[in-house]
Parts: C-alpha cells; sequence; structure tokens
C-alpha cells in the first residue's frame, strides 16, 4: 500500500494525480486535520507531526510514502527518510525549475505558505534551480485554511488572490508556481486573475510520475482507497465532491 498524507485537504490533489498514474494500486490518504495548516507552525512542531503520521502509516503496511505537502516537505522529509531508511519517500517541492526553465521573460513567482517561504529548503531550490532569473516568493496566509473550510467562493478570498497576485503579474512574471498542495483548489480563480498573462506551474503530475518509478509491485493492488483524518474524517469524505474529486470516493473501501 501506498500512504499519502498532508495537513489536510491539500494533498487529496496530489492523490488525484496518483491515481490517474496508478490506477491498480492501494493508497492510504491521511490528513492531519487536527493540526491543520502547516504554514504557521515551528519546524520542530511540523516534524513532529511529520514523524507521527509516518510511523502510522507504516505501520499500517505502507511501504512507499507521499508527502504531499510543501510545507512538511520542506521542514521534515529528511528527518521522514531517516527514521524509515528502508521505504522509499517521495516529497513535494516547488516547481521551480521547470518554471525557471520555461520563463520567457526572466521572472518567477512562488505563492507558498509561510512556513515554506520561510524555509532553508526553498532557499536552496532557487539557488540551485533559478539562478539566471528573478524569484518573487509570495507568502500567502490563510489561503489553505479558506480550502480547508471549502470557501473557494468566498469574497474575502478572491479579493486577497487578486492583491497578491496583479503585482507579481505587473512585474512582469510569466510563471507562477503554486508552493502549497491547497492552492491547486484555487486554481480557477488564481486563473481568472491571470488570464493570458502568466502560467500557473504545478507539480502534482511529476510527483506521480516519481511514485510510479518506486512503486514496483505496489503498482498492481486492488485500486482500493482508505481516508484516514486526525480530525474529523466525516469531513474528508464530504469533501471530495466539493472538490471535483467525486470519482476517488468509489475507491474507499
Amino acid at each position: 500500500m501506498i500512504g499519502v498524507f498532508d495537513s489536510g485537504l491539500g494533498g487529496l490533489s496530489v492523490l488525484a494525480a496518483l491515481v490517474d498514474a496508478l490506477p491498480q494500486a492501494d493508497f492510504s490518504y491521511y490528513a492531519d486535520t487536527a493540526h491543520v495548516p502547516y504554514g504557521n507552525k515551528s519546524e520542530e512542531q511540523i516534524q513532529g507531526r511529520v514523524l507521527a503520521i509516518g510511523e502510522h502509516l507504516v505501520s499500517h503496511g505502507c511501504s512507499l510514502l507521499v508527502v504531499a505537502c510543501n510545507t512538511a516537505t520542506a521542514s521534515a522529509v529528511q528527518a521522514l527518510r531517516t527514521a524509515h531508511p528502508g521505504i522509499p519517500v517521495v516529497g513535494v517541492e516547488p516547481g521551480i525549475k521547470p518554471a525557471a526553465q520555461a520563463s520567457k521573460s526572466g521572472r518567477i513567482a512562488v505563492l507558498a505558505t509561510e512556513s515554506t517561504a520561510n524555509s532553508q529548503r526553498l532557499k536552496r531550490l532557487i539557488r540551485d534551480h533559478a539562478g539566471h532569473v528573478e524569484v518573487l516568493v509570495e507568502p500567502c496566509p490563510g489561503w489553505a485554511t479558506h480550502v480547508e473550510m471549502l470557501e473557494l467562493d468566498d469574497p474575502e478570498l478572491a479579493a486577497d488572490v487578486r492583491a497578491r497576485v496583479e503585482p507579481l503579474l505587473d512585474h512582469g512574471v510569466d510563471r507562477i508556481v503554486l508552493g502549497c498542495t491547497h492552492y491547486s483548489f484555487l486554481a480557477p480563480l488564481l486563473n481568472q486573475v491571470i488570464a493570458t498573462r502568466a502560467q500557473l506551474v504545478d507539480v502534482a503530475d511529476a510527483v506521480a510520475r516519481q511514485t510510479q518509478r518506486l512503486a514496483g509491485r505496489l503498482a498492481h493492488g486492488s485500486g482500493r482507497l482508505q481516508l484516514q483524518a486526525s480530525a474529523h474524517p466525516e469531513r474528508l469524505h464530504a469533501a471530495l465532491p466539493r472538490l471535483h474529486l467525486a470519482h476517488l470516493a468509489a475507491r474507499v473501501a
């Protein structure tokens, strides 16, 4: 079984890509809804949660782990790999490299949680893969919480999206990296602001391809899906149709 986890609903965007790439695999998705969001927590707090969830998933039969959360990857993926040296761990990192390579204007932006925006891991990604372009990092406090509450049509959220994204576009940014898996569910809202001025960069499909390469025999299961949450698991089930992921509900064991 492949274990996938996030602070909440955001990782479902990655799970959908994983199921598309590995339709016969068995997945266990864990949402840490008792501690969402991770973006405003310390690295120590995030590491503690990641290690606890990793241990839980491994003890329940998962032999490959996908950290479907940019903040958790930035703060704790190395600690998770150290704790489980015999298990492949796939992390989610902002698509700095593909954005920098594709940019025509030489300016890209990263939308991220506060924790990811301030992380050393993001700084290294920018240094290693985007030295030839200008990178604007925009922290977006509250966006992940709006997704968790399924407030995708909230006028306040729409106003904040416009207030944060329009100055980036005015600065000449032509690639906007989604640095939080929750933000994938805000793509319709973001595209209303962006129109034809820039392109969004999401890495869910790249994560799915890497998982596919590592899956081996795990690719051949029964196509089942387990949904777990540290609080209010019923909300996880109810969120699927609201996030246009009703096709995943049919897989739930």
